[in-house]
């Protein structure tokens, strides 16, 4: 070997050295740099996941959340409402204002204190939530008139005759009253309340049912007791 040769062979040797070094310590847009003009193939990184995270998928009431994959919330996320939420809605207001009605009766009538709680407690719910139902209705542009829908024929609604029989009484004819007219409108309540679970796709109202079936299920334990 010459050494022409052997200088050749070194410097040879020493480019490959770089370039090795080079490629574990620069960045990859650095590498892709370095590349020579006669070597054009790079190799790309991986694409990114288009699924993203998992989503959280909130349970119905009672049940737990879950986490499922992104892509398959969005092909079978169920709509914000649909007309069974619609129907509830559009018939707990009338429901409620009823029991309004009959709860206003108490102060100068009733003659038992608990009857007279229950009143205020009645007015104090039912009068925020129809207007959280009308605030419902409201911001999905949908109106609360049902056109040719009597809304007496509707579970514990109370007949207009009743409703004057029970503001002629007075004292314990009063609370006997009330208690058997309130409980039968109470259960209707609930009935509905119950009847949207698993089928409305509201989660908000899920819920507000839910705990309209709840709590009077409770008002009319609690009357009972009263007598």
């Amino acid at each position: 070997m010459t050494a022409r040769r052997g200088r050749i062979l070194l410097v040879v040797t020493l480019s490959a050295v770089l370039l090795a070094a080079l490629g574990f310590t620069l960045r990859p847009t650095d590498r892709r740099a370095a590349v020579s003009a006669g070597s054009t193939a790079v190799v790309s990184p991986p694409p990114a996941s288009v699924d993203g995270p998992p989503v959280i998928v909130p349970g119905r009431p009672g049940e737990s959340a879950a986490a499922r994959p992104a892509h398959e919330v969005r092909a079978t996320a169920p709509p914000h409402y649909n007309s069974l939420d619609v129907w509830f809605v559009r018939m707990m207001i009338p429901h409620h204002e009823q029991a309004l009605e009959m709860a206003q009766l108490v102060p100068d009538r009733a003659a038992s204190p608990g009857i007279k709680a229950i009143a205020e407690r009645i007015r104090g719910a039912q009068g925020p939530e129809i207007g959280m139902m009308r605030g419902w209705l409201d911001s999905r542009g949908l109106s609360a008139e049902v056109p040719g829908h009597d809304h007496g024929t509707m579970r514990g609604m109370q007949s207009p005759e009743a409703v004057r029989r029970l503001a002629a009484a007075r004292g314990a004819d009063f609370d006997r009253l009330f208690v058997r007219m309130m409980t039968e409108h109470h259960q209707g309540a609930v009935t509905m309340a119950t009847d949207l679970l698993g089928v409305g796709a509201d989660q908000q109202l899920n819920e507000f049912a839910n705990s309209v079936a709840t709590e009077q299920a409770v008002e009319i334990d609690r009357m009972r007791a009263l007598l």
